[in-house]
């Protein structure tokens, strides 16, 4: 009989989700339901009282929910790790962003900059417009919302500019990624998945952590963005 697996994911996770659960309910015959949010906004879900059987946050936040009892303590696995990024819209001219200064000079001249409010990438960005002094400037012609993909935004013509993960930028069609943010003030972010303590379906949750954590599925995330913490295939 099939089973239904709810997972609380983190957006930088979709793409590789997108791809791998449909291969996995076709090799399980269980079905994978995804609910996506920031990790911050799935903590206060999960505290306001809402459960899944897995969970596919940042490798902290799992961390804070074994601690809370919410996640079956072992039963965490770290998968991989992404970098934040620029990206603007498709077929427009890369703009230079190899050093902080150049960065700064692109965000200054922009039109508009997309960047979420509650996602590890947006808070980052919050934090140095606000150490480099310019964050009235790009405040002023912000383009903002919680969570989500910040780069539909560029794709929809709302915003010059979209600063976020690199796997949430390559999940946007119409977009293309600049690159990196300079090393000196990137923030590398790392995803973990751990199963909760309450699960009714502790064994097709088990099965599906299993299943990322295969060289298979770890190709896949190369795939889209991410370093796999397993070695691919």
């Amino acid at each position: 009989m099939s089973r239904t697996i709810r997972v609380f994911a983190s957006n930088s996770i979709r793409a590789v989700l997108g791809e791998l659960v449909p291969q996995f309910e076709r090799a399980s015959g269980d079905k994978v339901n995804v609910s996506y949010d920031p990790a911050k906004i799935m903590l206060a879900r999960i505290a306001r009282g809402e459960t899944a059987d897995v969970a596919l946050l940042g490798s902290s936040a799992i961390d804070e929910l074994v601690k809370q009892g919410k996640i079956a303590a072992g039963s965490k696995h770290v998968l991989a790790r992404c970098a934040v990024g620029v990206a603007v819209l498709k077929g427009a001219a890369k703009p230079d962003i190899g050093s902080v200064e150049s960065l700064k000079r692109v965000l200054l001249a922009a039109k508009s900059v997309a960047y979420t409010q509650e996602g590890a990438s947006g808070m980052h960005f919050s934090g140095l417009i606000e150490k480099w002094g310019i964050a009235a400037q790009i405040q002023a012609k912000a383009v903002r919302q919680p969570g989500g993909l910040i780069g539909e935004l560029v794709a929809a013509g709302k915003a010059e500019v979209a600063i976020q993960q690199i796997p949430e930028l390559l999940t946007v069609p119409g977009i293309e990624l600049v690159g990196p943010l300079p090393a000196e003030i990137q923030l590398t972010s790392v995803s973990a998945i751990g199963v909760f303590s309450d699960t009714k379906e502790a064994d097709a949750a088990n099965a599906f952590v299993e299943f990322l954590c295969t060289p298979a599925a770890a190709l896949v995330m190369q795939t889209k963005g991410l370093e796999p913490m397993i070695r691919p295939e």
